[in-house]
């Protein structure tokens, strides 16, 4: 049992494509297999381990700063770096991660995918400092020397880059400076010059991440060692003849072999620990399939693999608790806590996580795009028919966002048939892009199909007996009680709901261009279906927005038609 009771930190690694994330991590998993040899190294499932003395190893005379008293053991950092792997380290209220590295590539600057990672970072109000790697790209730049030691030129171009930086995340809402010139790390960013190639920088790093941790994190990092464990699962696995496991980062507690746990799944699954796995260091596995070594108990912070059965059904994100059937409720209450169901008008959206669910819901209500439904898994019939369902009472809501999850064949048909969109990406941003600029493209093209068509006004009766088709469009006998009305418009009705899109109208079998007084024709309306939106023997109007109303040539009007425009703005005046 550990006398300690601060444990590590659980430290994330996030940032752009391409921007060097893995690197870092490969330099700092490099050093801590180097100084193996000093013995005490404990391997972890999707996490590395850099206890204290290597950080003391690594950052020399920088740490000594911070004297004999520091009470951490060291650094644990997740393996996986980015903002997928991120979002399943969660748990209720937050997440699983104390600190996180952002990382920048300092020629390219913020691109997309860092700052979807400070807004995922800000929702789940995990604090991060800003890893400024590849400097050894600065034009002149000499691996060999520090900053300070750099030609004039090559420090010229550094600093502007640098503020550049800074501006930018100014713009964005977030201070930041040259960790070296931070008073109050809780007001600013750090930013910490790096090359994680060469390996530069990243003793400041280190330094910096431990300095943090000391000062601010030590009362959320102290925990009871022997209390149940509390984890999050990483990652659900196949493993040959082990079948399914769970890679869990264990945050408090205590997990042993034997443990009842509860798992996190659609039904939470309630099984027992038939094995605690750890993987074997490189130089100590004979046999491939021998890759693991067996652990009777595992403290918090730690990575493990867990071996139990029933473990199909879990979820990445989902927690897993040591206890018994007490606790199943708990965790039904967390994933459905995550899940939406609601009755209004809204979007269907899909993720292949809870973690990602979760984030992407937070990021659409942060845009304040309204969600009707949000579920784990892939797509299926019937979410097609509940986004076909929304379409019908507004067209642009009606579609399907799925987040890394993949679309069933026959709802894929279904989609087709009835026009619904799906939108799929392993981006956030990207989904919410694509559908953004879809929103944008749609209004803009049906404001170009009423261009110079001028809303006037007109009463119409829905005729009786008269229902042609219900939906998709609808398709409706309609007698002209007053004015003139054609295709484009909306419609109003007496309660001030306005419903609807005017596509077609045809007389006679023939489309026309527009119905008079005293006409009877078929009209096709989009987004509506009858006996909800539309009922039989209804009186509605062309809908006039203001500008229709300016530009309307009042006196040309016919009585008639003026006074269907005051029951118009009546109606709109009493909405």
């Amino acid at each position: 049992m550990p006398s300690a009771k601060v444990r590590e930190p659980i430290i994330s690694v996030l940032g752009h494509v391409d921007h060097g994330k893995t690197t870092l991590l490969d330099w700092i998993r490099g050093s801590v297999i180097a100084s193996r040899e000093a013995g005490g190294i404990t391997q972890h499932i999707g996490a590395t381990d850099v206890p204290f003395e290597t950080v003391k190893g690594i950052c020399g005379s920088l740490l000594d700063a911070f004297g004999p008293k520091t009470k951490l053991r060291g650094l644990l950092f997740i393996d996986t770096p980015g903002h997928e792997a991120f979002t399943n380290l969660r748990k209720r209220g937050g997440s699983v991660a104390d600190l996180a590295i952002l990382v920048v590539d300092i020629n390219e600057g913020l691109m997309p995918q860092s700052l979807e990672s400070m807004q995922i970072l800000k929702q789940y109000k995990v604090p991060f400092i800003i890893a400024a790697n590849k400097i050894d790209r600065i034009s002149g730049w000499n691996p060999e020397q520090g900053l300070a030691s750099q030609q004039e030129h090559v420090q010229k171009g550094f600093y502007s880059k640098f503020y550049s930086l800074v501006g930018k995340l100014s713009e964005l809402g977030f201070e930041s400076d040259l960790f070296s010139q931070i008073s109050d790390f809780t007001k600013q960013i750090a930013i910490v010059p790096i090359s994680a190639k060469h390996g530069k920088g990243i003793p400041e790093l280190l330094m910096v991440l431990i300095g943090l941790s000391q000062q601010y994190l030590t009362g959320k990092l102290t925990i009871d060692p022997n209390s149940p464990a509390k984890g999050t699962i990483l990652e659900v696995r196949e493993d040959k003849g082990l079948g399914t496991t769970i890679d869990v980062i264990v945050y408090e507690g205590v997990i042993k072999k034997g443990d009842s746990i509860v798992v996190g799944a659609k039904e939470p699954i309630l099984t027992k620990v038939k094995a605690l796995l750890r993987p074997k260091p490189l130089d100590e596995i004979r046999d491939p399939r021998d890759k693991f070594s067996q652990e009777d108990e595992v403290y918090a912070a730690a990575g493990v693999k867990i071996a139990a059965p029933g473990l199909e059904d879990a979820m990445a994100g989902a927690p897993v608790y040591v206890g018994g059937a007490e606790l199943i409720g708990k965790v039904r209450g967390e994933i459905q806590d995550v899940e939406i169901d609601r009755d209004n008008v809204g979007l269907i959206i899909k993720a292949d996580t809870i973690g990602s669910l979760e984030a992407l819901i937070k990021i659409l209500q942060e845009s304040e795009i309204p969600i009707k439904r949000g579920t784990i898994g892939k797509v299926s019939n019937n979410d097609v028919i509940e986004a076909s369902a929304v379409g019908q009472e507004d067209r642009l809501l009606g579609v399907i966002l799925a987040f890394n999850s993949k679309v069933l064949e026959n709802a894929q048909l279904i989609a087709m048939d009835n026009e619904v969109k799906i939108f799929q990406s392993n981006v956030i941003y990207k989904l919410l892009e694509d559908y953004e600029l879809w929103v944008k493209e749609e209004r803009d093209r049906e404001k170009k199909d009423l261009v110079g068509k001028v809303v006037t006004p007109a009463k119409l009766r829905f005729m009786p007996d008269c229902v042609f088709r219900q939906n998709k469009p609808a398709i409706v006998g309609m007698e002209v009680l007053a004015g003139e009305f054609g295709p484009g418009c909306s419609l109003l009705k007496e309660d001030g709901k306005v419903v609807g899109r005017v596509k077609e109208i045809q007389s006679k079998g023939e489309t026309v261009k527009s119905a008079k007084k005293g006409e009877q024709v078929a009209v096709a309306i989009e987004n509506v279906t009858v006996g909800r939106q539309l009922c039989e023997g209804d009186i509605v109007y062309p809908f006039m927005s203001n500008e229709d109303v300016e530009r309307v040539d009042k006196e040309a009007l016919s009585e008639e038609e003026k006074e269907a425009m005051r029951e118009i703005l009546r109606i709109k005046k009493g909405k």
